[in-house]
């Protein structure tokens, strides 16, 4: 589920990460520790064994670049560990951490210094800003450790504000801002360094509700102008599936699963992460595209004929409505057999489908959250089409299944349906056979 960018308006500097069966053990005898590994002894065991504690145990994964990747997972599952062994701040105890195909474990303390402070920023949960530097002293507090010069740190660092929102607070003090806006000073110091990762370590969990989603939207706009690499630790399920391009579930040191956000709610890898995600907002993850179920569908290829045989259709098929696309399953319509006759009233010959089409019946963008379906199928005379952004008919999404989805007991997406063919309808109908589908070419 990468994050859609519109075209021509994002810039993609990222870098791949790849976690390759990484362990971080705590304790004086890490050997110990990897040798019961070897020999297939669980982590409480081996704790029991040997007092060695496992923080993070046998993670493999890889980071795309340009996504956001999320690491969830309860107090104590490992998440903050494994994600300061991205820039090394913890040194893993096995394992491998690349970076564009580049072992971090290797580098020397100079190439590392190097890394972290050209590729590699991290935003941590409290806001760390010192109290006596102004908004744009501690944008370029990183900068000025580095040894950049007075003026270029101060243009990266007004660049940095303004891409926050943050134009003309340079020159404030952190008691001066809200909890939110301090929050934006330290994501803008992380952006100053203009990196190509940024990590994010239970970053917004300190706001309130209200901010914390306003910041999680200033994330994925952010996203637009410059795609990074953004690994974010979370414990917050609706924030993981809302940013979220993958999700990583932890527990007790291990990955138990990763996927996409509708992979994990579609197909739980195990009865932890099904308890895990049961209380997310469902809703808010899946798409009109996913529910869309197959409709009695049919082509007209002349405009202006069509509603007799339609309406014969529908009457021997028991069907109140029918959906109408083009050669090339292009929507065009809704008909009902009440709008058909209504059409047909005191009307002599053949007549074009659009005449029969239902006003109030809109479509639905294949993209389109199920939490916004809501409002126009409350209104819908009938199950609503959904059409690709090319206008490609996908199905439609009815009040049952909207209800269905909100049945915690049942799946959140229906299985697979066989695609439904659409019935070319017979334009001679009715002189020159009974028949009002068209024949066989």
């Amino acid at each position: 589920m990468f994050n859609s960018l519109p075209s021509g308006t994002t810039t993609i500097m990222a870098k791949q990460i790849i976690i390759d069966h990484v362990f971080k053990v705590f304790g004086d005898a890490p050997e110990q520790a990897l040798e019961l590994v070897r020999q297939g002894l669980s982590k409480q065991d081996i704790l029991e064994r040997t007092g060695q504690s496992i923080g993070v145990f046998d993670a493999h994964f890889t980071i795309e670049p340009g996504e956001i990747f999320v690491v969830m997972g309860l107090s104590g599952s490992g998440k903050s560990t494994l994600v300061r062994m991205l820039n090394r701040l913890i040194r893993p105890t096995a394992g491998r951490v690349l970076v564009d195909g580049q072992d971090i474990g290797k580098l020397s303390p100079r190439d590392l210094r190097a890394l972290r402070r050209k590729d590699i920023s991290m935003v941590f949960q409290s806001f760390a800003l010192m109290p006596h530097m102004t908004v744009l002293e501690n944008t370029a507090f990183g900068l000025d450790l580095a040894g950049m010069d007075k003026a270029g740190r101060e243009k990266a660092a007004l660049e940095a504000l303004e891409q926050v929102g943050l134009t003309g607070w340079g020159a404030s003090y952190p008691d001066e801002l809200s909890g939110g806006m301090q929050q934006r000073v330290g994501l803008a110091r992380a952006l100053a360094a203009d990196p190509s990762i940024l990590l994010m370590d239970e970053a917004f969990s300190a706001l309130d509700p209200i901010i914390r989603t306003e910041m999680q939207s200033e994330l994925l706009r952010l996203q637009q102008i410059k795609r990074r690499t953004i690994v974010f630790i979370s414990h917050d399920l609706d924030e993981a599936m809302r940013i979220g391009d993958h999700v990583a579930i932890m527990k007790d040191g291990q990955v138990v699963q990763v996927g996409t956000p509708d992979e994990i709610l579609r197909a739980p890898a195990d009865d932890y992460v099904r308890d895990f995600v049961r209380g997310v907002d469902a809703a808010a993850v899946f798409k009109a595209g996913d529910i869309a179920r197959q409709a009695f569908t049919v082509v007209s290829e002349r405009v202006d004929q069509g509603c007799r045989p339609a309406l014969r259709l529908l009457e021997d098929s028991d069907h109140e409505y029918a959906y109408v696309l083009s050669s090339r399953k292009q929507f065009q319509g809704v008909v009902s057999s009440q709008s058909l006759r209504r059409a047909l009233q005191g009307h002599n010959g053949p007549l074009g489908l659009q005449h029969a089409f239902i006003d109030n019946a809109p479509t639905l963008a294949a993209d389109a959250p199920v939490a916004d379906l809501f409002g126009p199928m409350s209104s819908a005379p009938c199950p609503l089409p959904v059409v690709s952004e090319d206008g490609k008919f996908l199905g439609v999404v009815s009040r049952t299944t909207l209800m269905k989805f909100l049945d915690r007991d049942t799946p959140p997406v229906p299985p697979p349906q066989a695609e439904r063919e659409p019935i070319q309808l017979n334009p001679q109908y009715p002189h020159a056979t009974s028949n009002p589908v068209a024949p066989a070419a």
